[in-house]
Formats: C-alpha cells, structure tokens, sequence
C-alpha cells in the first residue's frame, strides 16, 4: 500500500524539514499550546532532545539525523563533532545512534564539498523509511487483534513519538479504522504525563474512544473492564527480546501475564540493539527528581523532599507476547525469533 494512499493520516505535522533549519513541534506546550521550537545547528537539536521538546525512540531519531544534516555544511569534523553530542541527549533509546550511524555511513567517501547534499538525502531518507515503517507496523500489529477489543496502552507511542503515524497508537488507530478497537485506556504515565498530556490528545484528534486512567488503576481495569490487550512501543530492545519502554511498563506486563492477556510491543527494527546481549545491561536514565517533585511548576511534594525518577523500566522477554516490527511479527518473543525477523 502507498504511504501517499494509508487510509489513517497524522493529525499534526510535529517535524518539518526546512533546508536551512528543523521545526520540531514542542511536546513539553501539549496539549494547551502548539508551539515550534526553530533548530539551526545540531546542538540546538540535541537541546531540544535533552530537554524534552521532542520525545519517542523514532523521532529522536530522525531529529538526529537532521542535525547531523545541519552539521555537514561545517565539514567532515563538525559532522563527526555532531555525532558524539547528539548521542550524549539521552542515553537509553538506541534509535539515536541509528539516525547518527545513518548519516556517518552516507557521509564515508563523499567529497567534502559534496558532504551536506550527501547528508540531507539521507535523512530525508531515514525520515521516510520511519513513515513507511510505522505504516507497516499498523498493518501487521492490527491483524493480531480481535473485534471490538478494549486496549490498555501506556506513555505515547503514537506519531508525537515517531516522524509518521506512531508505533502502538499507530497499531490502534488502524485498528479502529477497520472497526476492531472499540475503546482504548491511556494510562496517565507518571511523571511526565505523556499518557494524558499526548496519548489522550492523539487519540481525540482522531475520534478514537478513549478514557485517562491513573497509572495504578491498571489492574482494576484488566479485573473488572474486559480489556482484550495490552500494547506498547520501545525505546531500545535487546538482543535476547527483552524489553526497554517508559517506566511502568514491566509493572503492565505482569498484571497483563497474571489476567491472561497479551501484551504486545511495537517497534521499528532500529529499536533492536543487537549488541546488547538481554535487558541488564541497558542503561537506564534517571532524570532529575525535580520532575517528580513538580507538576506544570508548582510542588506537589513537602519542602526539601527527594524523588526517584528512572524514566525507564526492563521487561522480561518471558512476559511479551509479541514484537511487532516493520519487518514482521516477532512471536514467541526470544533472541532467535528476533534475529529472525530483524536480522
């Protein structure tokens, strides 16, 4: 099916290439405000990264690959300059490092006056790859539904998270297209609301029913509300298929196991970190507690207080139903079905 002919369409342009500059739109504003944070260089990308402008494993990304585009018009060493603080913004999801890869690899042999047409290409590439992907995803993740099913999903991995239509959301939104989802359960995603402040406004933007729940009503839900599947993205998945998503989801994942109800994970093959041997060994950011401690400003917690906040969590394999990739359907989830399918 041609991307231009997907019958589900974005409902925002979040990312726009300008061929001088990048224009990402700014998460943190959502879903109050639209506002457009101006790239020039990428140290303003890998800000815009750090500071959470833009989020999700695939958008990193190919906003990566745009600075490095930006990078290229300053020569070969501000190309590979580029690269190491780009990859410094956050440290866990592995697509990062795939948009840099990317861009180094179009670089290897061009000419340096040839350098920043090289570049752009191919992150103009990259970014249509993750749009083609998402589409594909959408496509196989659907098939694995039943009708009329009530999903529960957690953070958001939807287009807000990705350059094109979004990996979980995306599953659900053609899902509902075809008249398979009847109603969806956004968990809220403590501490940075991305569940409520995106999921949820995603999800209105494209008239699929859904209802906010608090991160801890979960399991009340799978008990009492019929929920038929549980579906998530990733921000990096291990060689072994072990799982790394927004905290909370291995919580997800074993009142989904305890309930009997699958529990999918939907990711581009980038997401896969082939020479991280299981999910041990994947390093976990942990964001300033302040974030914990504070909603939209204001406290929420006793004067001098301290806060956790590790922005990730590790699923076991064993507690995957599925990974469904752009590839193909990664079932039973373990290292060899996955190198299998994701090469």
């Amino acid at each position: 099916m041609s991307t231009r002919r997907f019958p589900v369409k974005d409902p925002i342009a979040h990312i726009l290439w300008e061929g001088d500059r990048l224009l990402v739109l700014d998460q943190r504003l959502l879903p109050r405000r639209i506002k457009y944070v101006s790239c020039r260089t990428a140290e303003d990308v890998a800000r815009a990264t750090k500071d959470m402008v833009l989020r999700g494993a695939p958008l990193i990304g190919v906003a990566a690959a745009y600075g490095m585009a930006l990078a290229s018009r300053h020569g070969r060493r501000e190309l590979e300059r580029a690269g190491r603080t780009l990859l410094r913004a956050r440290p866990t999801a592995v697509n990062l490092k795939h948009g840099i890869d990317a861009m180094l690899a179009a670089a290897e042999g061009v000419p340096e006056g040839r350098l920043p047409p090289a570049v752009e290409n191919a992150a103009r590439r990259f970014h249509r790859e993750d749009i083609a992907g998402n589409q594909r995803m959408a496509v196989l993740g659907a098939s694995l539904l039943k009708k009329d099913s009530r999903i529960i999903t957690h953070c958001n991995a939807g287009a807000l998270a990705t350059a094109g239509l979004g990996t979980a959301v995306g599953v659900i939104r053609y899902a509902h297209h075809l008249g398979k989802v009847t109603h969806v359960y956004p968990c809220e995603t403590r501490p940075y609301l991305q569940g409520s402040r995106l999921t949820l406004w995603e999800l209105m933007q494209s008239r699929v029913p859904a209802t906010l729940i608090t991160d801890n009503m979960a399991a009340h839900l799978m008990k009492t509300g019929g929920i038929d599947a549980v579906i998530v993205g990733s921000d990096r998945i291990a060689a072994n298929a072990d799982v790394c998503n927004k905290i909370g989801t291995y919580g997800l994942a074993i009142l989904a196991r305890h309930h009997g109800i699958p529990f999918y994970v939907v990711a581009p093959t980038t997401t896969v970190d082939v020479a991280t041997r299981d999910g041990s060994r994947i390093p976990i950011e942990e964001r300033s507690g302040a974030e914990v401690l504070r909603i939209f400003g204001r406290p929420i917690a006793p004067r001098g207080a301290r806060a956790h906040h590790f922005a990730f969590d590790v699923t076991p394999h064993q507690l995957v139903t599925a990974i469904v990739t752009e590839r193909g359907v990664v079932r039973p989830a373990d290292g060899r079905h996955l190198k299998r399918i994701a090469g």
